[in-house]
């Protein structure tokens, strides 16, 4: 009998937490032995941010290793670097063409991450002087200081003077110039932050999308956050297949019910997050035992003095849900060990667990070559090709842009 297909990912920015391992990696180990897994290191999604190439590129890298360390086996399951099959990119374009602007603008995220990082660190109210300074300097006016007097305010202009000569224009046109850069500058602060973002950020569910139908996937493992993407795969796949003929399956979310989203340690109103600008949140995979044992002591609590489960009390059933997850007790076996004891007992329970539940796979990350890493991936992007190029071969025949 042929195996489902389940299919996932995770970009190479940030470092990886113990939420995703607990919510994500872990079940993907387990799902090996069951489904013909495939699982990928989604780059091109990684680019709808800006990202330095060459940490990207060894995050990439680290990334596999992480994936191998947590129990991922290539003989088992498919493992390989998005950008590597090239049919994603095609097919996104297709899908592009299938999906509706009004699909994309109701997706969550894309509001959470444009209002998150399409800011920019522009300063548009600054005194009259100071701006022509910022501006001047900009263009490569050297060896000046913001006017704040009259005597520095003549040096500046004097500084004005020897930029226009050896520009051979007039100081008028140099301020002009200048007034005009600032003008472009405040006219982009004016803008919202879903103006500035990347197309490839308001369209990335496509990608998404592509992933998922190229390798005709049963299942998908997702958080609850990423379920309305999921949605928009299935709505993607149903549409094309009313339209030009039965071509993709419809894939199902696999939600797993424990640990399928963990919470920030500072804040369990919000989910443990990579990109959390407090590092406090979240425990990383590679955190030495001193680091994870100062996040958790550090961890907020609950009013009350009980250990145990309580949707009302959602900082200490985090903890707890961690603590399960690491130990692999049950829910009751838990609340009874910590019953009678105090917050300072459990916080340092809690912390011995987990170090000792990361540290054989902190150990396992350092035994992956390059040379290894790259035979692996080599072979994963391999047969990952195979199964995507088939699904694009169909799909071009059938919207008549095939051989």
């Amino acid at each position: 009998m042929q195996k489902k297909r389940i299919f996932s990912g995770a970009q190479p920015t940030g470092e990886l937490h113990i939420g995703n391992y607990l919510g994500a990696l872990k079940n993907w180990v387990a799902l090996q032995e069951e489904y013909d897994s495939i699982y990928c290191i989604v780059n091109l999604h990684a680019i709808t941010l800006p990202q330095d190439p060459k940490t990207l590129r060894q995050k990439t890298r680290d990334l596999a290793r992480i994936y191998l360390a947590a129990g991922v086996d290539p003989e088992k399951a498919t493992i390989f670097v998005q950008s590597d099959a090239p049919e994603h990119a095609e097919l996104t374009w297709v899908l592009s063409c299938v999906a509706r602007m009004g699909e994309l603008e109701r997706m969550t995220q894309f509001k959470d991450k444009s209002q998150k990082f399409g800011r920019r660190p522009i300063e548009a109210e600054k005194a009259h002087f100071e701006e022509i300074f910022v501006a001047a300097s900009e263009s490569n006016l050297e060896n000046t200081n913001p006017p704040h007097n009259r005597r520095s305010t003549a040096s500046f202009f004097q500084t004005l003077e020897t930029a226009a000569a050896a520009k051979g224009t007039s100081v008028s046109e140099v301020v002009q110039a200048v007034i005009d850069s600032l003008q472009s500058k405040r006219d982009e602060t004016r803008r919202s932050p879903a103006e500035r973002a990347s197309v490839g950020l308001f369209t990335y569910p496509v990608l998404m999308a592509a992933d998922i139908l190229l390798y005709q996937t049963d299942l998908v493992p997702v958080g609850q956050d990423q379920k309305q993407h999921l949605e928009l795969s299935r709505d993607l796949a149903e549409r094309f297949n009313r339209d030009f003929g039965v071509t993709f399956k419809i894939p199902e979310p696999y939600i797993p019910k424990a640990g399928a989203s963990i919470k920030s340690l500072q804040d369990p109103a919000k989910k443990m997050s990579k990109s959390d600008e407090n590092p406090a949140g979240s425990i990383f995979l590679l955190d030495d035992a001193d680091t994870i044992s100062k996040k958790i002591k550090r961890a907020v609590t609950d009013s009350g003095t009980e250990i145990t489960f309580d949707e009302t009390r959602p900082a200490i059933s985090n903890l707890l849900t961690i603590y399960q997850l690491v130990t692999s007790k049950s829910a009751e076996d838990c609340v009874a060990n910590f019953a009678g004891k105090g917050y300072g007992q459990f916080k340092g329970e809690l912390a011995d667990a987990v170090v000792e539940f990361l540290r054989p796979f902190q150990e396992r990350v350092k035994q992956f070559d390059d040379e290894t890493l790259t035979t692996i991936l080599k072979k994963g992007a391999e047969r990952a090709r195979s199964i995507a190029q088939t699904t694009l071969v169909d799909v071009y025949a059938k919207m008549g842009i095939g051989r």
